[in-house]
This record gives structure tokens, C-alpha cells and sequence, in this order.
């Protein structure tokens, strides 16, 4: 694949936010090469989002990049030429109001709380964020909403992707993939800068330790902007903090959600999880500080308190949230991160965690969850988890932070809604083959036997996790399942028993295995079936095209 091709997809979200309006004249003199419209009626979206596709690296040479790490500079250069080809200057990007958020993980769910508080303040907002979880069209809204299947397919033909007439007060873009040399970082004036939590993830592009992570996320510091961190271990803030002060930028170090709360009442958040807590706060001063920026009134009186300097770094201000603060945390909704469908006997727990530390929380409020929940007066529980892993992550570290959540099943597949995805252009992945997926289920099946062999059999005076302590149950032998496709899975475990999810009768042999065959009838008798969807935000994604079915229209 041409290096032209591949940076044509980020190029073409990064035109969404613009304020500018282009016509197809202007695309045609600067010499772009459209794709030809459809022909067939009624599928124009389908196939522009499979003309979008085309643009993804293929497997082979995104093994190349991982061998050889490239030439990350020549990566950005080449961003803006294809920018200027979609219609655009970087220059453009300079008039934005941006807040631009990196982060291992967490930054999605930030920048979500960050969006909404400042919506609470009737401001129009745009948000950029990656990946999908069911449509294409999520990754680019306005107020809130992913723009419409007609607005993406008239402007993506032409190869540029402006909103016209949808000028926005601000854009709140979420880094991709690290930051120094992600696309996004084209952008070179932004209002405010934040950082979420930190962690390993993306090894063989961003670095192997957790201090070579940082020093990518610290590349979206921008000399003189402001910039925001939540707490993170001592060497990679300290990476952090290095990288700002050689640039003359402001970083500060946001103080916990709880020192807000002080003095008033506790803030509700949208989003559940512990962890939320620390996006929260981030949020709040990334929204504080571009409000404070564009001299609005109302954005916070300042609390009083000492003067710190925390680990060598400023405090950000400790404030009292505004009404307007209190309504965007409290209303704010971001799919498929710790969200709960609770329906019929079925309660389905979704959550796109895909590091280590994101499975740790994962797990956290799973196992909350669950506590909370409403015991049946009669009958059974089933306990069901739906896992996938893909990249260059390790399924076996995340599968073992899994075990103490005892499922009675395990099920593996891949993000795949169906077995053919033709008709279903969003969930095509050219990246890898079928038979590729395949074969890492199967070994994610095997991982699971190991852990559970292990676990059945801890050495004397071997250490339990803490997740279970003080006193952990004994552990259950789960049973584990391999399905082609995330509806064939969804139709072994929910057996018919969920109001909305109904797909025909299921393909002949699909339940032949015995584990299948004998799970069935648990699972049709049970009061009460928990199932946790985790370990990729893709399989999330298709899990929620099949459960609801009206975030596809």
C-alpha cells in the first residue's frame, strides 16, 4: 500500500473539524482523485465506508513498521501533504479551538466528560475520536451526535470531509495511537493539552517501558499552551514533566475529584467505574482552563488552599464545580465503556478495556457490579464472559486478571458481527484475514484452560490475588467456547432469552459440541445470566450493533 493511501484516512477525519467550507471546484484544481459514486441505489454510505477501508494499512506493512519504527517525522510531513490534498492547510487547523487529549487509557472517557461539560454551557461542540465502536460516523460529531450516513457519503466522495455550515465553538480530539507522531498532532496550537492515565500499550510503535510511552504521549505539548496530567507513577511523570519544561509549557497536576467535592456535594458521574473519577477531574480542568481562556464568567471560584508543589509540579487550581459542571459529568454517555443493558434475565456488562491496568479496573467494577446487583428468589446465576484480544497485546496477562470473576463460561470469537461482514462495510478490517482471527481464538481458549489447570492447583502458601482477598472462594472450572462470529456467540449465550436481540433459527450444528450443547440448557433455565464483554473495543463495538440494533440507523 502507497504511503499516499495510507495517511488519506486520518487526513480525512482531521477535515471534519474544520471551520471551512470547500467546494468540489477547489478539491478538482488542487488536483484530487476522487473515487467514482455509486452506482447501486441506496448503498452510497456502504460504499464510501468500504472505499474508506481500502485506506487501512494492510497486515504486511504494518509488520514492516513495527520491524523498522520507520521514519515517525516523515509520517507527520506526510499527514499535512494529504491534508493540503483533502482541501485543507495545517494553517486551518491553527483557527480551531482545540483541546487535545493523549493518554494510555482513559482519554476517550475524558474527552466525552470534557465535550459534554462544555455542551452543558451552550456551546457547539465538535468531538474527533477513535476507534468506531458500530458506525464509522461516531468518530466524527457534532453537539453530541455522529454526523449523518447522507453528510458522510456527500463529502466523502469528493476526498475531503468538511461540515458546511457547522463552524464549531470547539473541537475536543482524541489522540489515536501515542502522540508525538500521531496524525493528529498536526495540530499546533491548541487551546489546552491533557494527559490520562498511562500504561503499556502499543509496544512495538510506542516503546516497551512505561517512561518511553510517556515521552510519546508528552509530544502533544505545545510551547506556552497549558497542559494537564492526572497522578501517574513517579518515572513517567517525571518523563512528563522534563518533556514540558524543554518547551516552556505550563503542565500542572489536577488534584483528585475529591478535593472539588469538598465542601458541597458529591458529583454524579455518567460513567461508572472507580476510574472514572480521575478522567472526571482531568476533564474539569481541561473545560475550566479553555473557559478561562475565552473569558467566560461562571467557570469555577477557586477554593482556598496552600500553594503545592506535588512531586516537583504545580497543582491545578482546586475550584467549586459549576451547575453547568455538575450537569455535563452527570449526563455525559460514552458507549461501550463500563455500561450496563440489563434485559429480561439477561444483564450485559460492556467495557473495551484492552491494557493491563484498564483490565484491572475492568474487573474492579465488574466485580462491583455485580455486589450491587439484585439477587433472583429462585434459581440459578450463570456468570458468562465474551472476550477477544487483537494487536500485539498479551491475551494470556489479561485472561489471568479475569479468573478471579469466576465465569461458569468463556466464550471466544472475533469482531466480527457475522462471518461474512459483506453489506456490513463499518465492521471490515482488511488488516487481518478470517483465518488469522481464527487461530487467536483458539489460542485465547488455551490460555484460559492453562489459567484455569493453575488455578485449580495453587502451590501451599502461594499468594491469592487481591482482588480476592480476605477470603477468596474456591475457584470454578469454566467451561470455554469458540464461536466464528460475535452473533453466533450472542445466540448460544443469550439462547432466545433476550426481548430485543432475536436473530433466526441458528445455523445447523451450531450447538453440536458438548460444552455448547449442555451450556444450552443451563443457560435456558437460569433465573439470572451476568455476561462480561471486554479485552477490544471492536468486539464491544459489534456486541452493541447486535444488541441495539438503532445505533446502526
Amino acid at each position: 500500500m502507497s504511503q499516499a493511501r495510507r495517511h488519506l484516512r486520518p487526513a480525512l477525519f482531521l477535515a471534519a473539524v474544520s471551520a471551512r467550507v470547500a467546494t468540489t471546484g477547489v478539491a478538482a484544481r488542487r488536483g484530487l482523485s476522487a473515487w467514482p459514486a455509486p452506482q447501486e441505489p441506496g448503498m452510497e454510505y456502504q460504499d464510501a465506508v468500504r472505499a474508506l477501508n481500502t485506506l487501512q494499512t494492510n497486515a504486511g506493512y504494518l509488520e514492516q513498521v513495527k520491524r523498522q519504527r520507520g521514519d515517525p517525522q516523515a509520517q507527520l510531513e506526510a499527514m499535512k501533504l494529504y491534508l493540503a490534498r483533502s482541501g485543507l492547510q495545517v494553517e486551518d487547523l491553527d483557527q480551531l479551538n482545540i483541546i487535545h487529549v493523549t493518554g494510555t487509557k482513559g482519554k476517550g472517557s475524558t474527552c466525552a466528560f470534557t465535550e459534554r461539560i462544555l455542551r452543558s454551557y451552550g456551546l457547539k461542540t465538535g468531538f474527533f475520536s477513535s476507534p468506531h465502536l458500530v458506525q464509522v460516523r461516531e468518530r466524527i460529531r457534532i453537539n453530541g451526535q455522529p454526523i449523518s450516513p447522507e453528510l458522510f457519503t456527500k463529502h466523502f466522495w469528493p476526498l475531503y470531509h468538511r461540515l458546511e455550515e457547522t463552524k464549531v465553538d470547539l473541537a475536543v480530539v482524541e489522540v489515536g495511537i501515542g502522540g508525538a507522531y500521531d496524525c493528529t498532532n498536526i495540530i499546533r496550537k491548541p487551546a489546552v493539552c491533557g494527559i490520562s492515565s498511562l500504561g503499556i500499550d502499543h509496544t512495538s510503535i510506542l516503546g516497551d517501558t512505561v517512561e518511553e510511552i510517556a515521552w510519546q504521549k508528552g509530544g502533544i505539548f505545545k510551547r506556552g499552551v497549558p497542559a494537564f496530567t492526572v497522578l501517574q507513577p513517579d518515572g513517567p511523570l517525571a518523563v512528563l514533566r522534563d518533556r514540558a519544561q524543554q518547551i516552556s509549557c505550563p503542565l500542572y497536576l489536577c488534584p483528585p475529584l475529591e478535593a472539588l467535592e469538598e465542601g458541597g456535594p458529591p458529583l454524579t458521574l455518567g460513567l461508572e467505574g472507580e476510574h472514572q473519577r480521575s478522567n472526571a477531574a482531568l476533564a474539569l480542568q481541561l473545560a475550566r482552563c479553555w473557559l478561562q481562556q475565552k473569558d467566560y464568567r461562571g467557570i469555577g471560584e477557586l477554593k482556598v488552599s496552600r500553594p503545592s508543589l506535588l512531586r516537583q509540579m504545580p497543582l491545578a487550581p482546586v475550584f467549586q464545580p459549576t451547575t453547568h459542571m455538575r450537569h455535563g459529568l452527570r449526563d455525559t454517555e460514552w458507549l461501550g465503556r463500563t455500561q450496563v443493558l440489563r434485559r429480561g434475565p439477561l444483564t450485559w456488562y460492556l467495557d473495551g478495556a484492552h491494557t493491563a491496568s484498564s483490565m484491572q479496573a475492568c474487573v474492579r467494577w465488574f466485580r462491583q457490579a455485580l455486589h450491587r446487583r439484585p439477587r433472583p428468589s429462585r434459581g440459578s446465576e450463570v456468570l458468562v464472559l465474551l472476550f477477544n484480544s487483537t494487536g500485539d497485546r498479551d491475551p494470556a496477562a489479561l485472561l489471568k486478571l479475569l479468573q478471579p470473576c469466576q465465569f461458569d463460561y468463556a466464550v471466544f470469537c472475533p469482531n466480527l458481527t457475522e462471518v461474512s461482514t459483506v453489506g456490513n462495510a463499518d465492521q471490515q478490517n482488511f488488516m487481518v484475514t478470517l483465518d488469522q482471527v481464527l487461530l487467536r481464538c483458539l489460542a485465547h481458549q488455551q490460555h484460559w484452560s492453562r489459567l484455569a489447570e493453575e488455578q485449580a492447583g495453587p502451590e501451599p502458601g502461594e499468594p491469592t490475588s487481591s482482588l480476592l482477598a480476605p477470603h477468596p472462594p474456591e475457584p470454578r472450572s469454566a467451561s470455554s467456547l469458540v464461536f466464528s462470529c460475535i452473533s453466533h456467540a450472542l445466540l448460544w449465550i443469550s439462547q432466545g432469552r433476550d426481548p430485543v436481540f432475536q436473530p433466526p433459527s441458528p445455523p445447523q450444528g451450531l450447538f453440536a459440541h458438548p460444552v455448547a450443547g449442555s451450556g444450552a440448557g443451563v443457560l435456558r433455565e437460569a433465573a439470572a445470566i451476568h455476561v462480561l464483554v471486554t479485552g477490544s473495543l471492536h468486539l464491544v463495538g459489534g456486541v452493541l450493533k447486535l444488541l441495539e440494533p438503532a445505533l446502526s440507523q
